[in-house]
C-alpha cells in the first residue's frame, strides 16, 4: 500500500552507521547511503488511476516461465480497478483481463490486489500451471489458467462460479473492505495439495486457502484455517504499542512470499515488520525484522488523515521504512538464497538470508534507479518478483520485476496536475546479484 492511501508514523530514520559498517568499500553506481543501484532495462506501459485510464493502478507482479521455450515466458501483473496484465519478457503488453463489474449499481467493482503462481495444479483432466488472484473488491480468488499455445490470450478465468468470499459473510461486508488482500501460493511436498496464503485488509488476519479442481474444469477453494498475527505490541521500556492508523484499523498484511523447501511463510505485516511462520499457520509467528518506525507513539488526526509521530523510543530496525512490502524468494538449488522486502518508504530493498538456521540475517540491500532519462526506476515499490531461472536470451541469469509507484515522465491531466502513473520495471538478476555481493555481510 503506498503512503497515500494509508497514514503512516514517522519519517524514516537515516540508514546511517549500520549499514555502512556492512560495507568494506562503497561500491561504484552506490549511493549516499552506500547501497549499489541496479538499473532496469526495460519498464511495461504506463498505467493511470483514472477514468481514461481505466483506474488501472500497478500493484502485483509474478514471473511465469515457459519450460518448453524460455524466450516466450511471461509477466503476469495485476492493476487493481483495471484488472490483470500479461507482459512478453520485452516489457510489451500481451493480454489485459478486466477485473469483475460490480453485482449492483452501489457494490464495489472487482479490484485485483495480489497474483502468485502454482505449477502443475492437479487437475481431473491433468496438470495446470494457474495463476492465483486475490480481487479485494470482491473478497475473492480469481484463477487463470496458463496455455502458451495461445500466445496472443494465453490466461484463461477458470475459477469456479460457486467460489465464495473469503473473510466476508454478505455483499454488505464485502463492501466495507475488509477483504482479501495480499497473497501467496504454496504446495504443501508431503500432501501434493496446492493453496493460497491470503490476508485480510486493515486486519491482522491470515487464511490458509486450499485449491479444490473440480470434475467442471473450473477451481474453487476452501478455507482450512486462519491465524491473526498480533495487533499491539509490549515494549522493552514495559508500554504497549500499536501503530498509528485510522480509527478500527489494524496493521494489515500485504507482501508475502512461502518458501517451497521448507514451508516457511514470510509475511510483511506493513506497520510492523516480517514475520516467519509455517506455512499451514500452525505454530507462533516469529517476528524476524522491525520497521524503523517500530514502537513510535502516533496520534490520528482526522483532519488531515494524517499521523502526527511522537519521540522515537528506539526499539525499531534498522533496514526497513515503513511500509514493508513487495516480499519475494531468490532460490538456489543448495538451500541458499535471500528473501528481498521492498522498504518501501524510501525506495530502497533489503536482502536477508534464506535459512532459518541463520535466522534470515540481513545480507545486504540495492536500490533500483533510473538507466535514462525516460526509462526510471523504482519509486514507493509496492510488489516484487523474481526468478532464478534463464529466461531465453533477453535474461539468462533470470529477472527481477519491481513495481514502479510513481512513473516518470509525468503526464499533464488537463486541469493543472499530472495523471497518476504506475508500472512495472524489469531488471537483469545478474546485476542484481552482483550488487548484493558488494554489500553481503561477512558470513
Amino acid at each position: 500500500m503506498r503512503t497515500h492511501c494509508t497514514p503512516r508514523t514517522a519519517a524514516a530514520l537515516a540508514l546511517g552507521s549500520v549499514l555502512l559498517a556492512l560495507l568494506t568499500a562503497t561500491p561504484a553506481g552506490a549511493d549516499d547511503e552506500g547501497l549499489p543501484t541496479v538499473t532496469p532495462t526495460s519498464e511495461t506501459p504506463a498505467l493511470y488511476d483514472d477514468e481514461a485510464g481505466g483506474n488501472s493502478d500497478a500493484d502485483d507482479p509474478a514471473i511465469w516461465r515457459n519450460a518448453a521455450d524460455p524466450d516466450r515466458s511471461l509477466v503476469i501483473a495485476t492493476a487493481k480497478e483495471g484488472g490483470l496484465r500479461v507482459y512478453g519478457l520485452d516489457a510489451r503488453l500481451v493480454q489485459s483481463l478486466p477485473a469483475p463489474r460490480p453485482p449492483a449499481q452501489d457494490d464495489a467493482p472487482g479490484r485485483f490486489n495480489n497474483v502468485d503462481l502454482v505449477t502443475g495444479l492437479k487437475t481431473p483432466t491433468g496438470r495446470a500451471d494457474v495463476a492465483v488472484v486475490s480481487d479485494r473488491g470482491n473478497d475473492r480468488l480469481r484463477i487463470y489458467r496458463i496455455d502458451p499455445s495461445k500466445p496472443g490470450a494465453p490466461l484463461t478465468d477458470i475459477t469456479d462460479p460457486a467460489a465464495v468470499p473469503v473473510f466476508s459473510a454478505d455483499q454488505a461486508e464485502i463492501n466495507d473492505q475488509r477483504t482479501a488482500y495480499g497473497l501467496a501460493t504454496w504446495q504443501d511436498k508431503a500432501t501434493g495439495r496446492s493453496y493460497a496464503l491470503v490476508s485480510q485488509r486493515e486486519r491482522t488476519r491470515l487464511a490458509l486457502v486450499e485449491l479444490t479442481p473440480t470434475a467442471r474444469g473450473t477451481v474453487d477453494y476452501r478455507k482450512v484455517r486462519t491465524r491473526d498475527l498480533p495487533a499491539s505490541f509490549r515494549l522493552p521500556d514495559g508500554a504497549t504499542w500499536s501503530p498509528c492508523a485510522e480509527p478500527g484499523e489494524l496493521p494489515q498484511v500485504e507482501g508475502m512470499v512461502v518458501d517451497p523447501a521448507t514451508g516457511t511463510l514470510y509475511t510483511g505485516q506493513e506497520d510492523v515488520g516480517i514475520w516467519r511462520l509455517r506455512a499451514d499457520l500452525t505454530d507462533k509467528p516469529v517476528l524476524v525484522e522491525k520497521v524503523r518506525e517500530y514502537g513510535i507513539p502516533g496520534v490520528y488526526d482526522k483532519t488531515t488523515q494524517e499521523c502526527t509521530a511522537g519521540a522515537d523510543p528506539g526499539f525499531g530496525g534498522e533496514r526497513l521504512t515503513a511500509d514493508v512490502e513487495g516480499l519475494t524468494l531468490f532460490q538456489e538449488s543448495d538451500g541458499d538464497g535471500y528473501l528481498f522486502a521492498s522498504s518501501q518508504g524510501e525506495n530502497t530493498f533489503a536482502l536477508y538470508d534464506r535459512e532459518v538456521s541463520e535466522d534470515n540475517e540481513y545480507e545486504g540491500g540495492f536500490r533500483v534507479g533510473a538507466a535514462s532519462a525516460t526509462l526510471d526506476g523504482s519509486e514507493e515499490c509496492d510488489g516484487a518478483a523474481v526468478l532464478n531461472a534463464p529466461l531465453g536470451s533477453r535474461y539468462p541469469n533470470g529477472m527481477l520485476v519491481v513495481q514502479d509507484g510513481h512513473e516518470t515522465p509525468e503526464v499533464p491531466d488537463g486541469e493543472g496536475g499530472t495523471r497518476t502513473a504506475t508500472g512495472f520495471k524489469f531488471v537483469d538478476l545478474g546485476d542484481v546479484m552482483d550488487a548484493a555481493d558488494s554489500t553481503s555481510a561477512p558470513r
